[in-house]
């Protein structure tokens, strides 16, 4: 980004046109680099007074100034004395209150005492005496990581960061929407999704994301500059793009225009990507459930659901791992009237999709949710685990009776031992669809199943007092891994021998 002061806009037919580096302004921009590398050992006002040489001779001088301040990021400037400075100023001053410093000799006088004070040479003190001032700091190093043409790239990348600074609205469309909308709730920025008309060949994407800022609802804002700024580096990072914000200019209202056709990448990317949650209820929730052994994949941000002419992105998504089905689940938690009243319209227009809404008690739409065909889940303070699995466990019931109905009642697998959990994963089932169907080859052992001749010719290798460590290796030829399942099918038990193994013997 760049000081508001070094903003290049036209405003041409009452727009708002950044005036991006091009090209041309190539050779401007190695000579910008040149001086910097060439007052290495020099003072900070050389290097100013050879600026201001280049600004005088360029026909943009505010160009000069801009990608002279991204390179000044990037160069160390050190103070050269053999004394402190502020060491320097304090010894000098009480000595010229000893002396009574009005004439050159008296200044010299005053010099050569602080230098006893100090233990250096006069001269020493008085170069010393101003020289940590920022016009005759040294400069040090130069280390830009751009090329003449990075620093083209990364000034107008910089430019338009600044245009957005008076930003009050910014509307987006992106090839790549979900990671757009993850920036955004990282960012703190408040959004809605909306579904335009796209006139044919328009690229990008037929949603667009409208960006204000995080008090937008209470009073009008303009600036979210930083925000905004940052937001740009994720959307200028998506393949396609556009992009308009509406510009408070000093009182008038103006339309900034960019997109993915315009000068504006970003060197060395480094979107704002991470998934991040909105509160403290969702991220409490998500780490709950996750730690909990379900048949059911937690999504954070799932794909939107369209909602009239708008789409939403709920919360969270529930996958279930055996079928392709999905419910989704929004966490409603307090916050102003206008934004109660556009979640309940958006879940009043959402397609037709299972969708539960954990909702704060102190609202008191649970009623107003249910009317919308929704599963409500009251809550207060945070959303309980427990309330959220008995509702996903009555879909689970109902989705293993419909994969069980649709199972044929006998199955012959193919191997001679099969764990039920791969099989109903072979079916796209749950283990439970599987209760009711005849397995008439295999025998149940525990969760396997076995042919019985190799539970014969398991009984004809397995004797009393062998080791328990060989039953197991003698299981594993057969693929069977549930010992204790197999050795009591065939009338043993394991007499163990403190925590290092067992003997098998008869029950």
């Amino acid at each position: 980004m760049l000081r508001k002061k070094l903003l290049r806009v036209s405003r041409a037919g009452g727009g708002y046109h950044p005036q991006f580096a091009r090209r041309e302004h190539r050779p401007l921009a190695a000579r910008v680099i040149g001086t910097f590398q060439g007052h290495v050992g020099e003072s900070q006002g050389d290097l100013e007074d050879a600026l201001a040489d280049l600004e005088r001779e360029s026909d943009d001088f505010k160009l000069v100034r801009g990608l002279a301040a991204l390179l000044d990021r990037e160069t160390t400037f050190e103070t050269d004395a053999a004394v402190d400075p502020e060491r320097a100023r304090r010894a000098a001053f009480e000595a010229a209150e000893d002396v009574g410093v009005a004439t050159e000799s008296e200044r010299e006088a005053a010099l050569a005492q602080a230098g006893e004070r100090l233990g250096s040479s006069p001269s020493a003190v008085a170069e010393a005496l101003y020289a940590d001032l920022e016009e005759r700091q040294l400069l040090t190093a130069v280390d830009p990581p751009w090329n003449p043409d990075g620093l083209l790239t990364q000034y107008n990348l910089s430019l338009a960061q600044t245009a957005l600074f008076d930003a009050t609205e910014v509307r987006v469309r992106s090839s790549d929407p979900k990671t757009l909308v993850s920036a955004i709730k990282r960012l703190r920025l408040m959004y809605e999704i909306r579904k335009p008309p796209v006139a044919p060949g328009d690229a990008a994407s037929e949603r667009e994301v409208v960006v204000t800022g995080p008090t937008h609802l209470f009073r009008s804002t303009r600036r979210y500059g930083t925000r905004f700024a940052r937001l740009l580096r994720t959307i200028a990072d998506a393949e396609t793009w556009h992009l308009e914000a509406t510009i408070d200019d000093r009182g008038t209202e103006r339309t900034l225009a960019l997109s993915s056709d315009d000068p504006v990448t970003v060197p060395n990317a480094d979107p704002v990507t991470d998934v991040s949650f909105d509160s403290g209820v969702e991220a409490d929730f998500a780490a709950r459930f996750e730690r909990l052994d379900l048949d059911w994949d937690l999504v954070r941000e799932p794909e939107p659901l369209e909602t009239g002419t708008r789409v939403m992105i709920p919360d969270f998504s529930f996958e279930y791992a055996h079928a392709a089905f999905r419910v989704y689940f929004e966490i409603m938690g307090f916050w102003t009237p206008e934004y109660v009243e556009k979640k309940l319209s958006q879940l009043e227009e959402v397609e037709d999709v299972e969708l539960v809404v954990a909702v704060d008690e102190s609202l008191g739409v649970g009623e107003e949710i249910a009317a919308r065909d929704h599963r409500a889940i009251p809550y207060t303070g945070t959303v309980r685990v427990k309330d959220v699995v008995d509702v996903l466990r009555e879909y689970e019931d109902d989705l293993v009776a419909a994969s069980a109905a649709d199972l044929p009642g006998e199955l012959i697998p193919e191997e001679d031992a099969v764990e039920l959990e791969a099989l109903a994963a072979r079916h796209g089932v749950g283990v439970d669809a599987l209760a009711d169907v005849a397995f008439p080859e295999h025998d149940r052992v525990g969760q396997t199943l076995v042919r019985p001749d190799v539970l014969e010719s398991l009984e004809n290798r397995i004797e009393p007092g062998i080791d328990l460590s060989a039953v197991e290796s003698t299981l594993e030829e057969y693929g069977l891994s549930d010992s204790s399942a197999v050795l009591s099918r065939l009338g043993y038990r394991v007499e163990w021998e403190g925590l290092g193994g067992g003997t098998v013997r008869e029950q």
